[in-house]
């Protein structure tokens, strides 16, 4: 079987073609432009895709992995923050007729990673799995007994909507509160109230990216607000292994790559927040290692197990 994956959101979109063994044999990425609207940003898929397809050979299943909430059954994207003006667009059934009718499968993005890292990445062997992306937002995945779990509705699960309760009594999501928007957004209103020092002070653009090159460099005030963000990631975290209690959690992501920074923050709070020890596997806590093609992977294996 021959295989497209398509994997789309707000910034760019990538496509791949893949052999029967998941062998990745062409590839190709561009910017998705969203807010051209829907009916430029489907063509521009198509167009990418159409790029990896091999000439006269038929696609016989295509994966494609795009921001929720969505629904998998019926392949329809309800809509998106990434993704402006989009309402209930039926995504597979698009492109499923663009290539002569071959069956579409589409599904949440991180919910794709989370298969792709436990069936090629850094949780093979592990039951359960749970994957975190961090970077604009924070989503995620589970893999239970070694199947992609979606709950009734296939829109579990979202991590980075979890609440948590502030020291002032204000609730806020954990993306609000970790991601590399957060971590931008935080920086920046509290350098508007603060006399501290930091060579952020001398940025054009602070955001998630500046913010975590300053705290590798050293900036006290910056490592204060990576600190900080590994802090309410470590609480998030928390409530992960108290509902799942998986054998290994995969963090993903753009922010991710702060590594200790962003992880040893958590890790404090997971050692004393923890309802137990007999919680805490060894090795809990990992690295993902398939990189930006991690959506187009778990499109290409989850397409492959459904067709």
């Amino acid at each position: 079987m021959s295989i497209l994956a398509i994997d789309f959101g707000g910034t760019r979109t990538r496509t791949a073609w893949y052999d029967e063994q998941l062998n990745q044999k062409a590839r190709a990425e561009t910017p998705s432009l969203v807010d051209y609207g829907p009916d430029d940003v489907i063509k521009r898929i198509v167009d990418t895709a159409r790029q990896v397809v091999p000439p006269n050979e038929p696609v016989r299943a295509i994966g494609i992995s795009g921001p929720g909430p969505l629904n998998p059954r019926t392949g329809i994207l309800y809509h998106a923050k990434t993704l402006p003006g989009w309402r209930d667009i039926p995504l597979a059934k698009i492109l499923s007729e663009s290539f002569g009718g071959a069956p579409a499968r589409l599904e949440n993005d991180a919910n794709l990673a989370a298969l792709a890292e436990y069936k090629q990445g850094a949780a093979q062997g592990c039951n359960p799995v749970i994957y975190l992306t961090i970077s604009t937002g924070i989503g995620g995945g589970a893999i239970i007994d070694g199947k992609l779990f979606t709950g009734w509705s296939g829109l579990a699960i979202e991590p980075g909507h979890m609440r948590l309760r502030l020291a002032d009594g204000q609730i806020e999501r954990l993306e609000a509160l970790a991601s590399g928007t957060a971590i931008g957004y935080i920086a920046r209103e509290r350098l508007k109230v603060t006399n501290q020092s930091s060579v952020l002070r001398q940025k054009n653009v602070i955001d998630g990216k500046t913010v975590g090159e300053a705290a590798e460099a050293g900036d006290s005030f910056a490592l204060e607000i990576i600190h900080e963000a590994g802090t309410w990631l470590g609480i998030g975290l928390v409530n992960l292994l108290h509902l799942f209690s998986p054998e290994a959690i995969v963090i993903g992501g753009s922010v991710s790559k702060l590594g200790d920074l962003l992880l040893d923050p958590a890790r404090v709070v997971i050692s004393q927040q923890i309802l137990d020890q007999i919680f805490l596997p060894t090795n809990l806590i990992r690295t993902a290692q398939l990189g930006d093609d991690v959506c187009l992977v778990g499109a290409a294996l989850h397409v492959r197990e459904l067709c």
